[in-house]
């Protein structure tokens, strides 16, 4: 089968390699889409925490179930998408039904071997049903998944102010589960195309431009003096996430979607006096990706709004680079496998 590989940073290489032979409790997916996503882009740059090469990048995935066992419910050839994050069911984590974090992690396409091939073997137990949204849908759910649990992390309630720092695809589908959870969503970036993406696609009735000086007065106008009593940080951004504690009401959650590979620094009064919690968000559990699921089959969210690029599998290896310029105003590149 075609296989597209990270050899090292910056560089990609097809080959054909052994499809895989089905195993026990595990099914094969015959590939349909790969979703492009920043911990691919960042592999690529060879800035990406808890990561080797060679690699076989992409997680965000959909496909056609061709081989499997242990699937009751599931018929072949029917559309399926998974779950990426391959738990281990036994630590401390899993055992807490915390299985997103969970002490043994493998995530598909990071820890080990993803979806840049022709057809990939998954554990049975990861897949989802395609509830008749298109491969495109569903290839999306993954990192609307991440968004939404981010959002259940922070417990966001029906008139909370939550600012998310960073428009890109994380960080977007964020807004659009703290929306459906009823927030009033304050977009803040320094782009301003993704501003304009949020304001006019996403319908965000808020937006900052974080280069600007009085982002602290802006965000104060805005919720009435109180401050946003949810930040979420979808930027990995370290300045970003240093100064989001200005950003925040006295007793609000702080959320980290965005992962940085450095040490976390800021004013511990400013945090302090405001009785601030401090929350990572990592993955998302099988309870977020029901809720995506059901939230696109009810119109709540157009996934296919974020989908800006569009190419063939035997294009990523010329394409890709491009990706990471942000002149090229890539928001989700989409990569389409065979038919």
């Amino acid at each position: 089968m075609k296989t597209l590989t990270c050899t090292t940073p910056g560089t990609f290489e097809y080959s054909e390699t052994e499809k895989p032979e089905l195993k026990k409790d595990h099914a094969i997916i015959k590939i349909k889409r790969i979703g492009i996503c920043g911990t691919d882009l960042h592999a690529f740059e060879g800035t990406q925490p808890f990561f080797n090469y060679p690699r076989v990048l992409g997680h965000e995935l959909s496909g056609e179930l061709v081989e499997a066992d242990g699937t009751d419910g599931f018929k072949i050839g029917e559309a399926v998408t998974f779950i990426p994050y391959f738990n281990c069911g036994e630590c401390i984590a899993c055992r807490m039904s915390k299985p997103n974090c969970c002490v043994k992690m493998q995530v598909c396409g990071v820890h080990v071997d993803g979806g840049m091939r022709e057809y990939l073997q998954v554990p049975s137990r990861t897949l989802l049903h395609g509830e008749s949204l298109s491969y495109d849908e569903l290839a999306l759910v993954e990192p609307l998944a991440i968004g939404a649990h981010g959002v259940r992390r922070a417990d966001v309630q029906p008139g909370e102010f939550v600012l998310v720092i960073g428009a890109g695809p994380i960080g977007l589908g964020t807004m659009e589960f703290a929306r459906i959870a009823g927030a009033n969503v304050i977009a803040l970036d320094i782009n301003e195309d993704r501003l304009a993406f949020c304001k006019d696609k996403l319908k965000v009735a808020h937006v900052v431009n974080a280069i600007q000086p009085d982002v602290v007065q802006q965000l104060s106008d805005i919720t009435n003096g109180d401050m946003p009593t949810v930040v979420i940080d979808a930027t990995g951004n370290q300045k970003a996430i240093n100064n989001a504690i200005n950003y925040m009401a006295h007793g609000a959650r702080f959320v980290l979607i965005g992962l940085q590979k450095g040490d976390l620094i800021f004013n511990h009064p400013e945090f302090h006096k405001r009785e601030s919690t401090l929350m990572s968000s990592r993955n998302a559990t099988i309870e977020d990706f029901e809720h995506v699921i059901k939230s696109m089959k009810a119109g709540l969210v157009n996934p296919t709004n974020y989908i800006t690029h569009q190419v063939k599998f035997e294009e990523v290896k010329d394409e890709f680079e491009s990706w990471l310029d942000p002149k090229n105003g890539v928001i989700k590149a989409m990569v389409s496998m065979g038919n």
